[in-house]
């Protein structure tokens, strides 16, 4: 994980329409960037629609909200038509921006050990810097949270 304070590593992905994403491009206003393990997943599905869900409280605080997983853009553009989601899901196939985030980790399911995301959420400032970091996110209650923590960089 990267601690409160430090610079988000900059990062280019493409989103679920190909067109590319460019962290740094978006200085000047809140990111809230989100990682997620698989679209259209019950707990994936859950999280991607509380943020759909406050989407207009999250452009009213100014904020950008990217959602990561390391699914293809097809997979992304199939997964926002569905849930009709508002925001942009990036696409990390190789899995390079989860782990400069620290969020491609271990596993483990019916003693079963794997790879793969943590779900985790940076809040990122104007100026490029984590703000703050919600690490093993439980989904209930979790978009409010972070529409609390991205109000108070105004």
């Amino acid at each position: 994980m990267i601690p409160e304070g430090q610079p988000a590593p900059d990062f280019t992905l493409p989103d679920q329409s190909g067109a590319e994403t460019t962290l740094s491009g978006l200085r000047g206003s809140p990111v809230v960037l989100y990682f997620y393990p698989k679209d259209d997943t019950s707990g994936c599905t859950k999280e991607a629609c509380a943020f759909r869900d406050g989407f207009p409280d999250f452009q009213a605080a100014g904020a950008v909200v990217l959602g990561v997983s390391p699914d293809s853009s097809a997979s992304h553009a199939k997964f926002a038509a569905k849930h009709a989601l508002p925001f942009t899901l990036l696409a990390d196939v190789d899995k390079a921006v989860c782990e400069t985030y620290g969020v491609w980790r271990e596993k483990s399911m019916y003693g079963r050990k794997y790879m793969g995301v943590e779900r985790t959420t940076y809040v990122i400032d104007r100026d490029g810097k984590i703000a703050r970091v919600f690490p093993k996110v439980k989904i209930p209650g979790h978009a409010e949270a972070v529409l609390q923590a991205t109000r108070a960089l105004s």
